[in-house]
């Protein structure tokens, strides 16, 4: 199958032909816009993670206490996951950028299937909460042991932030399959290659929200207790 590109070609009145300049060629607007979208996705959990800190400060050891009955060991093994994918994405770029087109593919392909184990584990992880009565205030858990208020906010703002990043995860899939599509297609290769840079940078933010949502929310009662569902 061939992978090269094939550039649109317009012809002036005069018939001059001259080839168009699409998104594919115009690398560095093409970063640019898509670092505008990223700052957006920085703004919106920034605005999360404010909010968490500033609810930290009232209700400092309900937090704690919230903190410790989560899972760290499926929760530490998931940032280990996201920072594999996060090397398997970058890895297949660069195979891209020095035109192993073979090599990419599987890169992506590597970086799919970790994606899909870290929402499997995530999966279990959420099933467990569930059947513990803390999974967005469960009616079995308020009927029989209430939370604290301060227990009810981190939980609520761990489930919104965690199924928010999920999403991201599912839409980051969907990416990298269209990524394989465009690439089997010859619209991605080695000389027109930003879209396939600008999906790697979109999972670099998404490795990087994890990498701030694991310590705060998991690891900030480790000292505190043993937890753990």
């Amino acid at each position: 199958m061939s992978h090269e590109y094939i550039p649109e070609i317009a012809t002036e009145r005069n018939g001059t032909e001259h080839e168009v300049q699409g998104w594919q060629d115009d690398f560095y607007g093409g970063k640019l816009g898509f670092w505008l979208f990223m700052l957006t996705e920085v703004m919106m959990f920034g605005a999360m993670f404010l909010a968490l800190a500033y609810y930290n400060t009232l209700h400092q050891q309900d937090f704690l206490d919230a903190s410790a009955s989560l899972n760290r060991l499926l929760g530490g093994t998931n940032t280990v996951i996201l920072l594999v994918s996060a090397l398997t994405m970058g890895l297949g770029l660069l195979k891209m950028r020095a035109g192993d087109v073979k090599g990419a593919k599987l890169m992506i392909w590597a970086t799919i299937i970790l994606a899909a184990i870290f929402l499997v584990i995530k999966g279990f992880e959420w099933s467990a909460e569930y059947h513990h009565g803390i999974f967005l205030m469960h009616d079995q858990l308020l009927a029989d042991s209430p939370l604290p208020f301060g227990q009810k906010l981190f939980f609520g703002m761990y489930f919104t932030m965690t199924g928010l990043h999920g999403f991201h995860i599912i839409i980051g899939i969907g990416l990298m399959l269209w990524l394989l599509k465009r690439i089997n297609a010859g619209k991605v290769s080695q000389d027109h290659h930003i879209l396939y840079w600008n999906i790697a940078l979109y999972w670099d933010i998404v490795h990087l929200i994890w990498v701030f949502v694991f310590p705060y929310y998991y690891m900030i009662g480790a000292g505190g207790a043993t937890g753990g569902h």
